[in-house]
């Protein structure tokens, strides 16, 4: 039979440890004098306890604020398309892109001539002291297409320019716009708000050179300036304007490189800024800090204005000549971004020559004939930067060609019918490391040549994705005049659109201008499928199906 002790241990085990922790603690032998005290853990698990309730308590405090007490931002719902129209009048060869009301949306910033406003703000050129009609500079949401602000600015706008950091002081980007009638007006992009105003002092007949310079904080208000070219017959001066007050800096240098020059800045990979000059066959280089100290005459404090050792063997020291390989009429200069810097385009008559933007050798040249417009950047390889050029092949005819910027071999070429002042391409870089190429013109693969000089061309919109190099999309048409035609990401990596600005020119009688906003995915469910060479297995419902399921990215 079971002993009564174990029977008792059997039945209260707890209590059996119990005694025995009681005999242990009575049982003290007295050469350890003191008998061990319990420890402090019983009392430091209880406080760990506590502390861990309390976490989750404000744990569970946090998720419940942020789950139904602080609001989700609302992210702006952004029409697929939208339309706005000014009656009886014109508008002008430009259009900017930007955030202006800080929604994370880009929006649309240009300018109209007309007696009136538009119905959203009723203001009339009396309410800024000018005559009518004037110029209004007007910024729309990108969103819908509503007006975000506008004002009347100037009797006729001469030229525009926006995205200058710290114009004004402000902390946003703003506008520079250059009246007709000596005016030179800074204003803050995301108000339409007068920063600044001054009268320039560009004297009488003088031509402006774009684009505006943005240089370095030269009279030390801790704010970029400006640097502006204009030519007055056989010479260039150079004025350096304050970017915070419009105050002039110094006095007119002068350049005597002959009045039809171009300009283009460039920073060499040591931090040397130099300005490249071509005349209409002829290529200078300048140092930033050269230009500075012609301005002003003293030598510049700012450590970042400074040559390169490379370009100065490049460039003749008496003439600032920089020598070239091919020969014709300089028509264009576009900068390349490479990894280890940039290289330089330069686009002749005949011919198309890149220079390397680290000593000004020439690295390849393409043949040419008469380039239609700037070119444009784009990728038709993965991450491979190629150039899309448009060239004239005959009357009424237009050639799409892209070439390789790395070795100057042409990837891929079209032909279109394409009528006079048709928009110059343009790019949207896509999620497969490519882009997609947006052009305008009629295409036609047989048209007999007699047909072609006796009718204007269609204007029609093309989509080209190198994924499907045998397919083209026609996506939409238009019978107005475009001024501006952009492609642009509305929103980061997202909502791919196309904008056209349409209407009379400031040149020409007042109409109808209006500013159009349209997704690209809209037109490619509704797009023809036009096969250029022989026909893949794919039908047109799946070239459709993949190119509207395509994704962008946004270039950083």
């Amino acid at each position: 039979m079971m002993d009564s002790k174990d029977l008792e241990a059997e039945i209260h085990p707890l209590k059996n440890e119990d005694g025995k922790a009681q005999e242990n603690h009575e049982n003290c032998t007295e050469k350890e004098r003191v008998c061990k005290k319990p420890t402090g853990f019983a009392q430091l698990s209880r406080w760990r306890t506590a502390a861990f309730f309390l976490s989750l308590f404000l744990c569970l405090i946090v998720v419940f604020a942020f789950s139904f007490i602080i609001p989700c931002p609302v992210r702006p719902l952004s029409q697929k398309t939208w339309h706005r129209t000014y009656e009886n009048a014109v508008t002008y060869s430009f259009l900017a892109v930007e955030d202006v009301d800080k929604d994370k949306v880009q929006d649309i910033i240009f300018a109209f001539k007309s007696t009136n406003g538009s119905s959203s703000f009723n203001r009339s050129c009396l309410d800024e002291g000018l005559s009518t009609p004037c110029a209004f500079i007007v910024a729309v949401s990108g969103t819908d297409g509503s007006t975000l602000w506008e004002r009347p600015v100037t009797e006729d706008v001469h030229w525009m320019e926006c995205g200058i950091e710290q114009l004004g002081g402000a902390q946003s980007p703003g506008c520079l716009v250059l009246g007709k009638l000596e005016s030179l007006t800074a204003i803050n992009s995301q108000t339409g708000e007068a920063l600044w105003r001054r009268t320039n002092n560009f004297g009488a007949n003088y031509t402006l050179m774009t684009p505006l310079l943005k240089i370095p904080d030269v009279d030390g208000d801790s704010v970029r300036d400006l640097m502006i070219f204009t030519t007055v017959r056989e010479e260039i001066k150079t004025y350096i304007l304050s970017g915070k007050n419009g105050n002039q800096v110094g006095f007119p240098a002068r350049l005597g490189l002959g009045r039809k020059a171009v300009y283009l800045m460039y920073a060499t990979k040591t931090g040397s800024d130099y300005l490249l000059f071509h005349t209409v066959n002829s290529l200078y280089g300048y140092s930033l800090k050269d230009l500075y100290s012609m301005a002003t005459g003293m030598e510049p404090k700012l450590v970042s204005l400074k040559q390169d050792p490379q370009w100065e063997k490049k460039i003749e020291s008496s003439s600032h000549h920089i020598s070239l390989l091919s020969s014709g009429d300089i028509r264009y200069m576009v900068k390349l971004p490479r990894r280890s810097g940039e290289d330089i385009l330069v686009v002749k008559s005949d011919m198309a020559e890149l220079l390397s933007g680290q000593n000004l050798e020439s690295l390849w040249t393409l043949n040419t004939s008469r380039i239609l417009s700037k070119p444009v950047l784009g990728y038709y390889k993965p991450d491979v930067l190629d150039v899309v050029l448009e060239s004239t092949v005959g009357p009424n005819r237009k050639k799409i060609v892209i070439v390789g910027s790395g070795s100057g071999a042409v990837q891929w070429e079209l032909e279109l019918n394409s009528r006079a002042r048709s928009p110059r391409p343009a790019t949207l870089p896509t999620a497969n490391h490519r882009s997609t190429f947006l052009f305008w013109g009629e295409y036609q693969a047989e048209a007999n040549e007699t047909v072609r000089q006796s009718r204007v061309p269609f204007q029609n919109l093309y989509l080209f994705h190198p994924s499907y190099p045998n397919a083209l999309l026609e996506l939409a048409n238009s019978t107005e005049q475009i001024v501006v035609f952009d492609a642009v990401l509305f929103e980061r990596s997202r909502h791919a659109c196309y904008v056209l600005l349409t209407g009379p020119q400031s040149s020409e009688e007042p109409g109808l201008v209006s500013v159009m906003k349209r997704k690209l995915k809209e037109d490619i469910t509704d797009s023809k499928v036009i096969w250029l060479g022989q026909v893949s297995g794919d039908s047109e419902q799946y070239i459709k199906d993949r190119l509207y399921r395509m994704r962008f990215q946004s270039q950083i």
